[in-house]
């Protein structure tokens, strides 16, 4: 048997080494064999890397981000599938020719049945993260190799590829592993988001500074609360294997009734709120779900549209038919202002006029915008948006225009494409453009005029065919008398300006609504309508949230109602009606009327509902106050990025204010 020194990797693990090389042997190999150098035909391979697209797709920016944390230590970054077959790789170019020798390029098997003992096929073997380092290899000829790698599993356990970095010996380092482990739970997080992203999900930890962050626990959950599947972080926390979490409830992982997550996620979305583990351990925990799909157009990541989660016996995604694209028509649901807006824009259909959308959050600026363009005869290409007021100041330029090979520090190898061109022959929607900082706003006024695009570190000029479609909630007018926006690109943008109404200026709404009910995916047992009770306090609330709100809160009472004809009131978050209390309080709009049943008697106890609301009505005010109070302490101030933090108007946040509030 081929004796194995001890080396600085081996120590406290010589039976996984040790168990490696006997299985080699077992197999039938030479240790003095040379290494295949008969990769995969490309047509072959080409086939294999879109059999494992998603795996391909998610994996390649984390390898970027890993080879800039390596680059120049003659190594490499590899991508297998669950056989070991190499998908890609990234490698210095001096460590390139070298790695060629030994067969370490795309299309070859790396399989402990081909290669013998090396990280790739022993980490896919013992399903755990491997260190192979120089004479650890059973091949002579992969002994100038120290390999460290790591499986990756999908959203439900099973293994379906590997991550590794292959390099020169000499540079062997034992923080490598390391990095590797954490890039492969970076890709199957990203996996487990998109799996899961028409699903409930829960986002906790024990340490609140670790929510959002690699080290997170991920569970997702179908709209009845049935567990669905969970990541490597929340398999550890909860201290069970899959199989048996996917036997238990949402309340016995987590100590809460399923009802009221949904009711937290709806009433304060991104807030944090304390949840108890079997095990007793208490955590920090962030409830999150998408918008429905039938409410706002699917969204499309690399060319794959996200099919949403459905319930079920099986509980499992399942590909649904597309929710059908935004387009004017469909957007005409019988409000005059709406209809008078379609009509204005429809006659800038096939020309391209810059449009300039105005309105306050949640109005549906982006639907209206997605309806332009699939209406225009750009819609077979791309339609690309990007949030001006999402992105530090300091990546807007780059995410904007897009930025050649190290054009700065921390760049990806090889440069990025902008979203500019990236709609080239499509349209580009700038939301929040007046978030836009006045520097970048000089470069764009540069592109709408000359119509090329010269990336970040680059001098090449980039033709670009687009139209342009801008939205924001400030009035730019006084942007420009203040100096903050520039006048000469607003008058680049307002070829035509529109400004979409309030929900609560909306005469449309029992329309809307229906609207909304009639396309909720099929399969699920949600309700198709609402009770003139529920209508009556719709035309009742303020909707500071317009169209967005109403979303939510239809979304979160149809789940309530799961099984029922219609939507009742006490189906409605708690949160919503308190909020139509405040509404009666403050003098806004009439109080909601008793709401009798069907015989003129009992009601169902649905006034008890609204009596309940009414007495905690002050505590929802203290909460919200407090709750602003934190918001603009942690942002220094901040008003307009508090009041995008909390899904608040501005002027709520002033109101706040002027009643005696302080940022301090």
């Amino acid at each position: 048997m081929t004796r194995r020194p001890v080396t600085p990797a081996s120590i406290g693990r010589p039976d996984v080494i040790a168990q490696a090389h006997a299985r080699s042997l077992e197999i039938g190999l030479r240790a003095s064999e040379a290494p295949d150098f008969q990769p995969l035909r490309q047509a072959v391979l080409r086939e294999l890397v879109e059999r494992n697209q998603s795996l391909y797709t998610h994996a390649l920016p984390v390898m970027e981000t890993l080879h800039a944390q390596i680059v120049d230590t003659q190594s490499m970054v590899l991508l297998t599938d669950h056989r070991g077959v190499i998908l890609h790789s990234l490698g210095d170019s001096d460590f390139v020719e070298k790695a060629n020798r030994v067969a370490l390029c795309p299309g070859v098997s790396w399989a402990e049945a081909d290669r013998g003992t090396n990280a790739i096929g022993t980490a896919l073997v013992d399903r755990q993260p491997t260190v192979v380092h120089a004479d650890e290899h059973f091949l002579h000829a992969n002994r100038i190799l120290t390999c460290s790698c790591a499986p990756i599993a999908d959203p439900f356990g099973r293994t379906i590829g590997a991550l590794d970095v292959s390099g020169d010996t000499r540079g062997f380092h034992k923080h490598t592993l390391a990095l590797v482990r954490m890039s492969a739970q970076m890709i199957e997080n990203h996996l487990f988001s998109n799996q899961f992203a028409d699903a409930i999900r829960v986002h906790f930890h024990a340490r609140a500074e670790f929510i959002g962050t690699l080290f997170e626990g991920l569970a997702a959950f179908a709209p009845d609360g049935t567990f669905l599947s969970a990541n490597r972080s929340a398999l550890f926390q909860f201290g069970q294997p899959l199989a048996e979490l996917q036997r238990q409830p949402f309340d016995a992982l987590f100590g809460c009734a399923f009802a009221s997550l949904l009711q937290q996620i709806a009433r304060a979305p991104g807030e944090s709120i304390l949840l108890t583990l079997r095990s007793g351990v208490r955590v920090v925990a962030r409830g999150e779900y998408a918008a429905p799909r039938y409410v706002a157009p699917l969204e499309d990541v690399g060319g794959v549209t996200r099919a949403p989660l459905t319930g079920g016996a099986r509980h499992v995604a399942r590909a649904a038919d597309p929710a059908p694209p935004a387009t004017l028509e469909t957007l005409d649901t019988g409000d005059a202002q709406v209809a008078a807006i379609l009509r204005r824009v429809a006659k800038l259909r096939g020309r391209d006029i810059p449009i300039l959308v105005l309105g306050k959050t949640g109005t549906g600026k982006e639907w209206l915008a997605r309806a332009i363009h699939h209406d225009s005869p750009r819609r077979a290409a791309p339609f690309i948006a990007l949030n001006c007021a999402s992105l530090p100041e300091t990546l807007i330029e780059a995410e904007l225009f897009g930025y050649e090979d190290g054009a700065f520090t921390g760049a990806k190898k090889r440069g990025s494409v902008g979203k500019i061109v990236q709609a080239d022959g499509g349209t580009l929607f700038l939301d929040e453009i007046g978030d836009m900082p006045l520097a970048q706003q000089v470069r764009l006024m540069r592109v709408l005029q000359e119509r090329t695009v010269v990336p970040l570190g680059g001098t090449r000029a980039i033709p670009v065919d687009l139209r342009i479609v801008c939205a924001t909630h400030r009035n730019l007018r006084e942007m420009i008398d203040a100096g903050t926006f520039r006048e000469d690109l607003y008058y680049r943008i307002n070829g035509l300006v529109v400004t979409l109404p309030a929900l609560r200026e909306r005469t449309d709404l029992a329309a809307l609504v229906a609207r909304m009910l009639a396309l909720q995916p099929e399969g699920e047992r949600l309700p198709r309508r609402v009770s003139d009770a529920v209508l009556e306090r719709f035309t009742q609330c303020r909707w500071p949230g317009n169209l967005r709100q109403l979303a939510n809160v239809l979304r979160t009472a149809s789940i309530m109602a799961e099984g029922a004809e219609q939507i009742e009131v006490e189906d409605l978050p708690d949160d919503f009606l308190q909020d139509c209390v405040d509404v009666a309080a403050e003098g806004g709009v009439r109080a909601a009327p008793a709401v009798s049943g069907a015989s003129g008697g009992d009601d169902g106890g649905r006034g008890a509902a609204r009596a309940s609301a009414q007495q905690a009505s002050a505590r929802m005010e203290d909460w919200q106050t407090a709750l602003i109070a934190q918001t603009l302490a942690r942002l220094d101030g901040n008003v307009s990025a508090a009041a995008r933090e909390l899904g608040l108007a501005r002027n709520t946040v002033y109101r706040y204010l002027r009643r005696g509030g302080t940022t301090h």
